[in-house]
């Protein structure tokens, strides 16, 4: 009949996938560089993390500042392998993300994202890690304000960040939102310092000359 589709129903293709808006490396290294420069400050760490937490965040600032991006990234997966290790104090949520990722052993069959097409696999992620972020976030702003540091030009941005993410999906506004207060948070808390860098203790006063 006239008007009747060529091909039976059912046999449409889908449409092509959306492609995923690429992430500048310099973004993703802020992402983490920043609070994980918090996470070395919180007050668990008695005022001097360990240097073998120091030395790896030192490093990827460097390498950040010299635009090293795989330089700053590597440095940050070895902090994140450090900060894993169980001689440290517990490391609140959620700064205990930064860690790296060591899950359980399961049968696939226990994942469900495994079940999940790829698109919708990446929505997932995609939307834990926005969620993580803005939680991060968060914390670090309370943890600066705790610390005296300015923030109160921070608190519009993040509510407005949070209604954002409200939304479905993660929309570009979020991180345009997001990083802005990542710089302003790596620009304010200072970094941390391991025991030997806290400098000399003061000098004892001199005593009183002996009467003769």
């Amino acid at each position: 009949m006239p008007g009747a589709p060529n091909r039976p129903p059912g046999n449409t293709p889908p449409p092509p996938p959306v492609p995923a808006v690429a992430v500048p490396p310099e973004k993703k290294v802020l992402r983490r560089l920043a609070p994980s420069r918090v996470t070395l400050s919180l007050d668990i760490w008695r005022g001097a993390p360990s240097s073998d937490l120091v030395a790896p965040l030192e490093r990827a600032e460097a390498a950040y500042t010299a635009g090293d991006w795989r330089e700053a990234t590597s440095q940050l997966d070895a902090l994140a392998v450090r900060l894993h290790e169980p001689r440290w104090p517990t490391i609140p949520e959620p700064f205990r993300s930064l860690r790296v990722a060591i899950p359980f052993p399961q049968p696939p069959q226990w994942n469900p994202e495994l079940q999940m097409a790829p698109a919708d696999r990446e929505a997932v992620h995609d939307r834990k890690t926005a969620e993580l972020q803005l939680s991060l976030a968060r914390s670090s702003i309370e943890f600066a304000g705790a610390k005296n540091l300015e923030t109160a030009d921070l608190a519009a941005p993040i509510e407005r960040a949070a209604a954002v993410l409200a939304g479905p999906g993660v929309d570009p506004a979020f991180y345009e939102l997001i990083d802005p207060i990542w710089e302003a948070i790596r620009a304010r808390v200072p970094m941390p310092k391991p025991p030997g860098a806290r400098g000399p203790p003061p000098a004892a006063a001199p005593s009183p000359p002996e009467e003769a």
